[in-house]
């Protein structure tokens, strides 16, 4: 392994990818970095911990010159690993990935929807987002029948009534955000 990683070439690189994965139960992590070059995706490099200093000690081995060269980065959101990047690789795209983009807009689509139903409850309005979180929150093809159900009946009911509950209109906005993933633009 180490004779690998010494007659390993590392000066074409074009993009990386920086995340963290579980090594053992209570918060124990590792960061991996890994080529995401169209010709080329590889594990680069572990390092124990998820943590600032194993971040740089990976752009220490990588290099400023070839950082500088970087054309993309993809993490996750994570503070210290984006001020890493951004004084390290400072011309590269930065791309945040898929996984933690969607985590975000589903916390927030169901925040609304617990702070809604509170609301509703207090002012004594029908429990009408009873059993809905999951419906909201999974993807429809993922749903099951019951579920599937319980989505239609908010969605008519929101049409109906013209209630226009805030849950309705962040899931909509949910879900017309997924487009973002399949959009192609010769611009």
């Amino acid at each position: 392994m180490e004779w690998g990683l010494e007659h390993c070439d590392l000066d074409e690189i074009e993009a990386i990818g920086i995340d963290e994965v579980l090594r053992h139960r209570g918060h124990k992590y590792l960061t991996v970095v890994y080529q995401l070059d169209g010709h080329c995706r590889r594990l680069l490099w572990v390092g124990k911990e998820r943590t600032t200093e194993t971040l740089e000690s990976f752009f220490r081995t990588f290099t400023f010159c070839r950082a500088w060269k970087l054309s993309y980065v993809c993490s996750d959101m994570w503070k210290p690993y984006l001020n890493v990047i951004a004084s390290w690789a400072p011309r590269a795209v930065h791309v945040l990935d898929r996984h933690h983009i969607v985590a975000k807009l589903t916390g927030a689509l169901d925040d609304v929807r617990a702070e809604e139903a509170k609301r509703m409850r207090s002012d004594g309005y029908e429990p009408l987002l009873k059993h809905s979180r999951w419906p909201l929150l999974k993807n429809p093809e993922n749903l099951t029948d019951f579920q599937q159900q319980k989505l239609e009946d908010l969605l008519q009911y929101n049409l109906k009534i013209q209630y226009n509950l805030k849950t309705v209109r962040a899931y909509l906005v949910k879900e017309a955000f997924q487009l973002l993933w399949t959009f192609i633009s010769p611009a």
